[in-house]
């Protein structure tokens, strides 16, 4: 299944920074050291969505039928499914925060109705609370489950599981990261208004053929079998939680989190005995700061934020980076 006119024909995932649309507003690019984050990875459950509800129409699963159109039937199985993204809370900064406690307060989505297209082509204005108009940034993550058709259960039950233990879907999110090159995302905000989407277009950036970016490859960072043979549970400690309530963190993870020393992670049998854990130390109490929101950072190695939760939320460990109030 194509992401168009990039790559080739193989699944994938395409990022999308878009323009506002019928609108002549200056977008500003991300300013260095942003981050921000969609969606709710604990979510096991199906929100009410109505007409005005931006937020859950921010993350959708597509099901491809006969020449890769949309099934609504969503078939068992299918031909494959599309996974988007449009990161969060839309286009709309506050103008100040460039990475809150909560890492999505900063953002809103513009206002006003959510017509029959979508929230990728939504008009609205930004709220006044958060006046600075930004991309959109929308992810298309298509996922090839052809070659799965012959294992689909016999009862028809969909089979497949997100990496952070959750079979319903409800808990995909999205976490971004902004690394551009100094103004180079200002520049094609300014200079690239080609509504086809082709990157040859926009000739303010320096484009890279498919060889080039894939030989662009990060090293291995946690010493952990990922591939190459079965696995008896995800790694992490993120054991499959169906729902409908919340998922929980696993208290007390025992999960492998040694840094690795890069290269290729060795698929050899598994041996008998376990690897080293390292505990990550408690959270430093801090009777004068601020208390996190659900769901925020709470501590791990590096941590210098909040330490603890507003009730009645408590700071669970997830690893030794990194603990969330739940």
């Amino acid at each position: 299944m194509p992401n168009q006119f990039t790559g080739n024909y193989n699944g994938g995932v395409t990022v999308y920074y878009i323009q506002p649309i019928g609108s002549n507003e200056r977008v500003t690019a991300f300013p260095k050291g942003f981050r921000m984050i969609v969606g709710d990875p604990m979510s096991r459950a199906r929100r009410t969505s109505g007409t005005n509800d931006i937020d859950a129409r921010a993350i959708t699963f597509r099901c491809f039928g006969a020449n890769f159109q949309s099934d609504p039937a969503y078939p068992h199985p299918g031909t494959g499914s599309r996974d988007t993204v449009a990161l969060p809370s839309g286009q709309c900064w506050n103008g100040r925060d460039i990475d809150p406690p909560d890492h999505n307060s900063h953002m809103a989505y513009p206002t006003g109705n959510i017509g029959r297209d979508g929230l990728f082509f939504h008009v609205g204005s930004c709220p006044s609370s958060h006046p600075r108009r930004m991309p959109l940034l929308f992810l298309e993550i298509v996922w090839d489950t052809r070659q799965f058709n012959s294992q689909w259960p016999t009862d028809g039950s969909q089979p497949f599981v997100l990496s952070n233990g959750d079979p319903t879907g409800y808990g995909q999110h999205a976490d971004y990261v902004f690394g551009w090159q100094d103004d180079s995302l200002q520049r094609a905000m300014d200079q690239c208004t080609d509504i086809g989407g082709q990157p040859e277009s926009c000739r303010a950036l320096t484009r890279n053929s498919d060889a080039e970016m894939n030989q662009c490859t990060l090293p291995t960072v946690v010493n952990e079998r990922v591939e190459g043979v079965y696995l008896n549970e995800l790694p992490g400690c993120n054991p499959i939680q169906a729902g409908p309530q919340p998922a929980t963190m696993v208290r007390d993870c025992r999960a492998i989190s040694t840094t690795g020393v890069g290269g290729p992670v060795v698929t050899n049998p598994p041996v008998v005995t376990n690897p080293p854990v390292v505990q990550p130390p408690p959270p430093v109490t801090n009777p004068g700061a601020p208390l996190q929101t659900r769901y925020g950072q709470c501590g791990g190695q590096g941590w210098t934020g909040p330490t603890q939760c507003q009730p009645p939320y408590s700071c669970q460990v997830s690893n030794q980076w990194y603990s969330q109030c739940i």
